[in-house]
């Protein structure tokens, strides 16, 4: 849990010039589990933040009322309560609401070690909200109540308790019709969802399968020959993306020059960083940037 939790009252840390804010999960006490739950109100304010920024663990929130939009990855999702959202650590969201209500889960990776397939279900169910129908609604609510119940009393056994319930919302939650289809649980070893949670974090600076592979401390072949046969996809593809997708961050939620946004995504010369942006995304940087300021249109499904 080392650099995702801190004690009440710990600073921030000092984002870099221009960086997007990084939030860490605020713990009650040194020994407390690495896992909160309440509503909007109870949590705080920044759990319902109006400037982009970004966290170091997993975030589920229950949308029970409220107008607006929930921008995630710069992309606004029109609010249609009840409906349920993931945030995945390293993706940058934001709330443009009036009278948000709900309820929000807040658990470090270290949370789901007895469950490690639900972080392939999680990164899933992060790429867009999901709307409840009335049934799904009634369930996840009863759900829910049962967690916050749990975490209130703390009482002898509850964190199992609390995993437990945890693993049911996320199962049931990635069940539901419409939800991206899940790659085959046999398939997805050990090697390929630690690879998938290190390319999915923001701050490790990890670039090509090599450094991910000395990293998990496995050989990049066989690295590539895991991810492929839990994903269909080849391990460069999957760096490639995660690449880009980070330099889009930087492009449109800092201030920082295109150099600059090359050397955060590991690229030491900025014209092979513009040509590497360019054959991935069909704009140049600066093009991206520009285009990206303006107002997207609201997603429905």
């Amino acid at each position: 849990m080392r650099g995702t939790t801190v004690l009440p009252g710990t600073a921030c840390e000092v984002s870099k010039p221009g960086e997007l804010p990084l939030h860490r999960l605020e713990l009650t006490a040194q020994d407390a589990l690495p896992f909160a739950i309440g509503t909007f109100d109870t949590i705080g304010p920044l759990s319902r933040a109006t400037f982009p920024h970004r966290h170091t663990f997993h975030e589920i929130v229950f949308v029970t009322g409220g107008t607006g939009a929930h921008v995630v990855d710069f992309v606004r999702w029109e609010l249609r309560p009840p409906q349920l959202a993931v945030i995945a650590p390293g993706q940058v969201h934001q709330w443009d609401v009036r009278r948000l209500t709900g309820s929000v889960l807040l658990f470090t990776d270290d949370f789901l070690l007895d469950h490690p397939a639900d972080r392939e279900t999680l990164r899933r169910l992060s790429e867009q909200p999901w709307p409840l129908d009335e049934r799904s609604h009634d369930r996840t609510a009863r759900l829910i109540a049962e967690l916050e119940e749990e975490f209130r009393l703390g009482a002898p056994g509850s964190e199992s308790v609390l995993r437990a319930l945890l693993h049911v919302l996320i199962v049931r939650a990635g069940r539901r019709p419409g939800t991206p289809e899940s790659r085959p649980p046999a398939r997805a070893n050990a090697v390929a969802a630690e690879f998938a949670r290190q390319a999915a974090s923001s701050d490790l600076g990890l670039w090509s399968v090599r450094a991910h592979a000395e990293r998990i401390g496995v050989t990049p072949g066989y690295l590539a020959e895991a991810v492929k046969a839990a994903t269909g996809r080849t391990a460069a593809h999957l760096v490639r993306e995660a690449r880009t997708r980070e330099a889009k961050r930087f492009l449109l939620g800092t201030d920082l020059t295109v150099r600059q946004v090359a050397s955060r995504v590991g690229f030491a010369d900025p014209a092979y960083f513009c040509r590497f942006f360019r054959r991935e995304t069909g704009l140049s940087p600066g093009d991206f940037r520009r285009t990206g300021d303006a107002t997207p249109d609201f997603h429905h499904d």
